[in-house]
């Protein structure tokens, strides 16, 4: 579970990967977890984040943002705020981002996690996201919504998702998603 600080200091104890270039996040994760401010978006070099890899219970579509000031097209989600449940963020935003109100939670443990720069801003320095991922499924049935922070917001067939992205973590997960073992 990742409701608490506690808890998810346990699962990044417990964590391992077969992804080589999550591996080294771990270690970051918990010396992070560590600072009292670490779910703050004010708390630099970085903070804790939350986001939702959304897919179709048939998992041929991922549910992206084109997000507004990043200018790319990544998994909704956003900043903790505070709050140290990390999946109640991700879920937020997740619906805040697409509009969908139903998400089945696929596990309640993270899918994935990743570490990136945020660049600068005229009103705050580039600093770090610690981002934790967490495997939903939606219907594509259901209505979405563009928000003030998105571009659009659109499902993507699997297949075609490197014709959006070649983001490195946005790959990882595909190919997570598509593990069979």
């Amino acid at each position: 579970m990742a409701q608490t600080r506690a808890d998810l200091s346990r699962f990044f104890s417990e964590y391992k990967s077969i992804y080589t270039e999550e591996v080294p996040f771990i270690a970051d994760f918990l010396k992070l977890l560590e600072a009292p401010a670490c779910f703050e978006r004010t708390h630099l070099p970085g903070h804790i984040t939350g986001s939702a890899w959304i897919t179709t219970p048939q998992r041929d579509y991922v549910l992206l943002v084109h997000h507004a000031k990043l200018n790319r097209w990544l998994q909704p989600g956003g900043h903790a705020d505070g709050d140290e449940n990390v999946l109640r963020v991700a879920l937020r935003e997740a619906e805040e981002e697409t509009g969908l109100k139903n998400f089945k939670l696929v596990n309640e443990f993270p899918f994935d996690v990743d570490i990136h720069l945020i660049p600068e801003r005229k009103d705050f320095p580039a600093h770090f996201h610690y981002d934790i991922r967490f495997l939903m499924e939606a219907s594509r049935d259901e209505k979405v919504i563009v928000s003030e922070e998105s571009h659009d917001v659109k499902w993507i067939a699997l297949s075609q998702l490197e014709h959006y992205t070649t983001e490195q973590s946005v790959m990882r997960m595909k190919a997570k998603l598509l593990r069979t073992d």
